[in-house]
């Protein structure tokens, strides 16, 4: 038996305080790595968007030419990123350019596990409101990231923040927005990622008395969550002092002489002269900072998701957007921990509050999310952004909208299912619900035609591979192979599809007599511990080219006439497969009636090209304040060379699913 004492120490006896969790440590006792790629994965540009700029340069005015223009709208050549994907495979793929180079994170990232992200989303010019389901909204993907519970979600941000803490600058800082079910866990992680010795300070944020519904509960109101900052460096880290106005009540206490001129001051004691009376010093109101900021901030309020406000427009801020923050809270960070020209970054960036107001502030921005609905909403914010500065007078930046495409996949099928596509396959229809057919490959009957996977009721299934855009030329075999089998539907499921195929399919569907339904795979799948997602189809859509016929212009040839071309919607059908069980009928037949009414956001490239990102000429959307949307262009878009050109139609609607065409003009 050992014996423990002075000579034989237990080895609990010198362990240090550590905050200890499953999956920190090997079976062996060793401290598990962040498990990256061994090379990162390479960003993919998808979008690029420079929206005031786009549009004059369209219409080609001849108020400034292109260097004039781009020194008076922009502060710089830098480009923005909004980067739609895994932000720990999205930071290890940033730390090859951006290691030591970001001076400012804050992220609000899920701590709350049974919050309710129920939604309204609003359809149509009136706005009417639907519900989106809590089960679907992205944001509960961070829910299933809890798994074993507490333990799995301490390890998802040990590794993000190890990542965080790489990337930041030496002049750099940290704000976690933290709630009191995670604040205590939160700042030992902290702890040990940043190393006590570079804490600033936890911030209480107090964000007013409890009303309504909050009020009534029988329960002491939670009413406070938290910031917690950490520096890369203490003590080398940026920190701008805030002033805070007095009170009226401090200003009448304190400020309570006045000169003749009217000016109000207060006194205080300089010392005594030599005769031992007091010698008094004014300090006057309006040469006063004000009262420098604590760590409780009570002066802000928060920002409430309640779709009533859409109409009674209680708020300029309200996206209806579960924890978004607002913009005040943000403002306040930024200004404090950076300065402009800085680099800004939060990698759970939601609703793009913290990027709307670095623009604004004249910060240069990274904003990650792995929300769909995120990043079209911080998209749609971003353009008001630079519209708003555009029309002040104020330059800004463009930004670009990236995602890690099939490489994220390629990782997800290496890294968790060993490099086999059969393995994904059967993943994917165990989320769909489907039962597998596996055939002589896997040593069973050979009565099945291998393009065919699964069954889902009456319908066959096909999972087309990680690794390839789904084809017409595959879809055409795929629905022989139905035929072949005397079936009548067939689900194909994808992660891409070859663009104009939902509306070829149509024809393919007269043809065979087989009903084709084309789904989209959702990423979710790729997220560890996740059970339930949710399959959209592709929607269908139409649009035509409109020429339009200009005036008569002067070219060296003489007078010519020039054409010029716009866009304009014909058909669309919403894919609804985000729309919640109970008004599926109702939106359906609505989708029939008023297509258009599911249309949040549409754009168009009228020089498109497969090799370079979808670039955003034009593009209209709804807002909250302005429900209206145009269906054609009003660009009139001028070719300045003849030959072929390609137009793309990209739609977003309004659960964040989109959809594009390609259209063919001849000049």
């Amino acid at each position: 038996m050992t014996v423990y004492g002075p000579d034989n120490p237990h080895p609990l006896s010198r362990m240090k305080t550590e905050l200890v969790w499953e999956g920190k440590y090997d079976e062996y006792g060793n401290r598990r790595p962040v498990r990256l790629p061994d090379s990162p994965l390479p960003l993919q540009r998808i979008e690029t968007i420079d929206e005031p700029r786009d549009r004059e340069k369209a219409r080609q005015l001849s108020l400034f030419n292109e260097d004039a223009f781009h020194q008076k709208a922009h502060r710089d050549d830098w480009r923005n990123m909004l980067i739609w994907g895994d932000n720990k495979l999205v930071m290890a793929a940033l730390l090859g350019q951006f290691r030591g180079k970001i001076d400012l994170i804050y992220i609000d990232p899920p701590f709350d596990v049974g919050a309710d992200f129920t939604m309204q989303v609003q359809i149509g010019e009136e706005g009417d409101a639907v519900q989106k389901e809590q089960s679907i909204l992205e944001a509960v993907a961070y829910r299933d990231t809890w798994g074993r519970g507490t333990d799995s979600y301490l390890h998802m941000m040990y590794e993000r923040l190890t990542l965080m803490r790489d990337l930041l600058s030496e002049r750099g800082s940290i704000y976690v927005h933290a709630g009191v079910q995670v604040n205590h866990m939160m700042r030992l992680l902290l702890e040990e990622v940043f190393g006590k010795e570079n804490e600033i300070d936890e911030i209480v944020w107090s964000y007013g008395s409890p009303s309504g519904g909050r009020a009534a509960a029988n329960k002491i109101i939670k009413a406070h969550e938290y910031l917690i900052a950490y520096a890369r460096s203490y003590g080398q880290h940026i920190y701008n002092k805030i002033f805070l106005p007095y009170s009226e009540r401090y200003i009448a206490d304190w400020f309570k002489w006045q000169d003749a001129d009217g000016r109000r001051y207060q006194r205080r004691m300089r010392g005594r002269d030599e005769s031992g009376a007091i010698v008094w010093e004014k300090q006057y109101l309006d040469e006063s900072k004000g009262t420098p900021l604590s760590t409780v901030w009570t002066d802000i309020q928060q920002v409430y998701a309640d779709p009533r406000a859409y109409k009674t427009g209680t708020t300029s801020e309200i996206l209806a957007f579960p924890t978004q923050k607002p913009e005040a809270l943000l403002e306040r960070i930024i200004k404090a921990s950076s300065n402009e020209g800085d680099l800004v970054a939060d990698f759970f960036c939601g609703s793009g509050t913290t990027l709307a107001v670095a623009e604004k502030l004249g910060r240069r921005w990274i904003g990650v999310d792995l929300g769909r609905y995120a990043i079209h909403t911080t998209r749609k914010r971003l353009i008001q952004v630079q519209r708003e500065l555009h029309a002040a007078g104020k330059p800004y930046r463009s930004f670009d909208v990236y995602n890690l495409g099939r490489y994220e996949r390629q990782w997800w099928q290496l890294d968790r299912l060993k490099g086999a596509d059969g393995e994904h396959r059967r993943i994917v229809l165990q989320f769909y619900k489907a039962t597998p057919l596996w055939t002589a490959e896997a040593g069973l009957p050979q009565s099945i035609n291998p393009l065919l996977h699964g069954k889902k009721g009456a319908a066959y299934v096909h999972v087309d591979q990680i690794d390839s855009i789904f084809s017409y030329d595959k879809l055409r075999a795929v629905a022989e192979a139905v035929r072949q089998a005397g079936g009548r539907e067939v689900h194909c499921l994808a992660w891409e599809f070859e663009m104009e195929l939902s509306r070829k399919k149509e024809a393919l569907e007269a043809e065979t007599g087989v009903t084709i339904r084309l789904k989209y795979i959702p990423r979710e799948v790729m997220e560890p511990n996740r059970t339930e997602v949710q399959f959209f189809e592709a929607g269908a859509l139409e649009a035509r080219v409109i020429w339009i016929e200009a005036p008569l212009q002067q070219s060296k040839a003489g007078l010519q006439q020039s054409k010029r071309v716009d866009v304009e919607l014909v058909r669309f059908m919403p894919a609804l497969a985000e729309a919640p069980e109970a008004e599926l009928a109702a939106l359906r037949e609505r989708a029939v009636r008023s297509p258009f009414d599911f249309i949040d956001f549409w754009a168009v490239d009228f020089d498109y090209s497969p090799d370079k990102p979808f670039e955003h000429h034009w593009q209209d959307f709804r807002t909250r304040k302005d429900r209206s949307l145009k269906t054609r262009t009003d660009l009139g878009w001028k070719y300045e060379t003849p030959g072929e050109h390609r137009i793309a139609v990209k739609v977003i609607d309004v659960f964040g699913v989109d959809t594009t065409i390609v259209l063919d003009v001849e000049v």
